[in-house]
This record gives structure tokens, C-alpha cells and sequence, in this order.
């Protein structure tokens, strides 16, 4: 099914003093190891949410235990609309409330909201205590989980309050995936797909290949998804931690995707349908630059669809859609600057014009239905 057995690995994020492992493989959370070689503390901090907490909270608290003589929990409303000051103050207020210190460990126990919330009160609790993260979502165990990007919304703005701060590990057991909604799961392969155009020519071609048993949850084919995934992620993070050229890559259709998840209202279209639909936009901006020919766009937009994703933005005016893109961390001066592809597996930073951007936003857009 792929080309490297890819059950129980470990792929390593060479950051220095900051170096953590991420580890993939099936029942990892029932696992001693897993837990093993963590920083020691009087007390840790579980974070999660209404969803995951009743799967797999206990699960972890008996793994925590013979570690840490005092187990706190928080368990947080499940939804992006609750990536907020109000959430995170909820895990500040817990710590404070029984007097943590600054040795005490958190641990993210859900999905990319839970996971950048308590990344965000880590690094900022004390101005810094350890946290490990425990993804549970497809999307947060190829994505969110790896690289240290915290934060919480704005009504204004996707992500615009936030810090880089590493995690001490991260546990990313695909038995997890088992329990996933259908609409998650589809959720998360957005940001699967993304390697492939902007990185891996190659594993784009697998995507194509291997999307029927991605989509049944075949083992073998996720576990050489996230893996994949990860050293990709890795590799780029590695060399551009803190977002200062090469890593904007990642951000593949998420300019697009910020836009439509503001507009619409968080938790509207989740991050991984916004980003789906983003990558088709911002693959019709490829090709009408010149970068790419049409094939590319026809390809994009089979992909994406083929995973369950929409590929048609709703029906915001495009006056409006570029005013919510103008306040993207990556726009420069009040310019947008996008993620754009310039051949298959690599991927270009660029302006382009807002008449040119409007025609797209129209194109991939149901206000064309209106």
C-alpha cells in the first residue's frame, strides 16, 4: 500500500536546544514509552475537549499517573468558535488555581484547537512551562501539532494572537483516527494534500493513487500519510522555525481559507474544507500568472473533491474576501502575498493583482450561482 512501511516511526525536528521527536504508530497512547523521558513535575495539566475527553481522557490520566503525583484536567467546549481568550483563560485559571509552577506539564489532548490553545497558554503561563502534544485529528497529526505554532482567534483575524513555542514531544497515535467523524477526516487530508504541490511531486502522485483507502482509514495508507507528512514538515520547519521565508510554504491555500473561516464565522466551514478550497483557488492564481498550466488546476480541483472537500468558495463579494486577506499574517504593507506553484513540488511567495485575485475569488465562488 506505500512505499515504506510506516507503522510505529519516529521522525525527528532538528531545532537545536528545541529538538523534539514525533511519534506515529497505532496504540501509542496505551503505551509506557510513549510517556517516558517527559520533563518531571509535581503536577501536569490535561487539556481537552467535550468530544475527545469521553474517548480517551481516562485513557491518558492512568498513563500520567505513576509520573505525576497530581493530574489536573480542563475540558473545553469542542469547536473553533472556542478558540478564544474565554478558553484560554479556562487553562490559565486552572493552573493558578492550584498553584502550578513553572516545572508543571501540559498536554494537549485533541485536535489543532486544543493543541494551539495549549501551546499558547504554555508560553505564556509563567512565560514558559513544558507542554507535549497528543493530536487526535488527522488534520492536527499532520499539521497542527508539529512546528510550534500557538494562538487564539479574533473576531477580525484566523491565528492573529499566538507565539512559536515547541512542544516537548508529540504523540500521535492513529488508533486515535478510528473514532473520527467522516467530515474530519476529509478535513485533514487538505492538509495532507498540501505536501504534495509544494514539496513532494511524488507523494502527490501516491495521494492520487492511495486516496479510496485513505479515505476507508486503511492503516498501513494513513501511517504513511502522517508520516510523510511529518518529514516534510520537518524538513521545512528545521530550516525556517520561525516563519521568516521558507516555511510561509505551508500556508499553502490558507490565505484563501483564512479569509472564507473569518467571514464565514468560526466553525462555519472547518479549517481543513477552508483550506481545500483555498488550495483550488490558489492553484487557478498559479496558473493565471503563467506558473502552471491548466491541467494543474483540473488536477487540484479532482483532488481535493475526491476527498470530500468543496472546491467552490460561499457567496462572499470579493471586495470583501480580499479586505479579510489584506489583515493574513503574510500580507506585507496592506499587499497580499500567496502561496503560490511555480512547478510541481515547489512553491513561491508572491503578490499579484486584486483584479486578477477578484476574477479568481468569482471563478471558485457561489456567488457565480446567486
Amino acid at each position: 500500500m506505500s512505499p515504506v512501511d510506516a507503522a510505529n516511526t519516529v521522525v525527528d525536528i532538528d531545532l537545536g536546544d528545541r529538538s523534539y521527536a514525533i511519534h506515529i504508530g497505532a496504540g501509542l497512547l496505551d503505551q509506557a514509552s510513549s510517556w517516558q523521558g517527559l520533563p518531571r513535575a509535581r503536577s501536569a495539566l490535561i487539556v481537552s475537549n467535550e468530544t475527545v475527553a469521553p474517548l480517551y481522557l481516562a485513557r491518558l490520566q492512568a498513563q500520567l499517573q505513576p509520573h505525576y503525583p497530581q493530574v489536573l484536567t480542563v475540558i473545553l467546549k469542542d469547536g473553533e468558535a472556542y478558540k478564544d481568550w474565554h478558553s484560554l483563560n479556562a487553562i490559565v485559571d486552572q493552573l493558578l488555581a492550584h498553584a502550578a509552577d513553572r516545572k508543571t506539564v501540559l498536554f494537549a489532548l485533541g485536535g489543532g484547537v486544543i493543541g494551539d490553545m495549549t501551546g499558547f497558554a504554555a508560553a505564556i503561563y509563567m512565560r514558559g512551562v513544558p507542554f507535549v502534544q497528543v493530536p487526535t485529528t488527522l488534520l492536527s497529526q499532520v499539521d497542527s501539532s508539529v512546528g510550534g505554532k500557538t494562538a487564539i482567534n479574533h473576531p477580525l483575524g484566523k491565528n492573529m494572537l499566538g507565539a512559536f513555542y515547541q512542544p516537548e514531544r508529540v504523540i500521535a497515535d492513529l488508533a486515535t483516527l478510528d473514532t473520527l467523524p467522516q467530515r474530519e477526516l476529509s478535513a485533514g487530508l487538505a492538509e495532507v494534500i498540501k505536501y504534495g504541490p509544494i514539496a513532494d511531486a511524488a507523494f502527490l502522485d501516491w495521494l492520487e493513487s492511495n486516496m479510496d483507502a485513505l479515505l476507508a482509514r486503511d492503516r498501513a495508507a494513513l501511517a504513511y500519510a502522517v508520516r510523510r507528512s511529518c518529514e516534510i514538515k520537518a524538513w521545512v520547519v528545521g530550516q525556517d522555525e520561525r516563519e521568516q521565508g521558507l516555511r510561509a510554504i505551508l500556508n499553502f491555500g490558507h490565505t484563501f481559507g483564512h479569509a472564507i473561516e473569518t467571514g464565514m464565522g468560526y466553525g462555519a466551514w472547518l479549517h481543513g474544507e477552508a483550506v481545500g478550497c483555498g488550495m483550488v483557488m490558489a492553484s487557478d492564481l498559479s496558473v493565471r500568472l503563467g506558473l502552471m498550466p491548466a491541467s494543474f488546476l483540473a488536477r487540484m480541483q479532482r483532488l481535493v473533491a475526491w476527498a470530500g472537500l468543496p472546491t467552490q468558495a460561499p457567496a462572499m463579494a470579493p471586495e470583501r474576501f480580499i479586505e479579510l486577506m489584506q489583515v493574513d499574517k503574510k500580507a506585507e504593507g496592506g499587499e497580499i502575498r500567496f502561496v503560490l506553484i511555480e512547478s510541481l513540488g515547489k512553491a513561491v511567495m508572491r503578490g499579484a493583482a486584486l483584479d486578477l485575485v477578484a476574477d479568481v475569488i468569482r471563478a471558485h465562488s457561489l456567488l457565480a450561482a446567486a
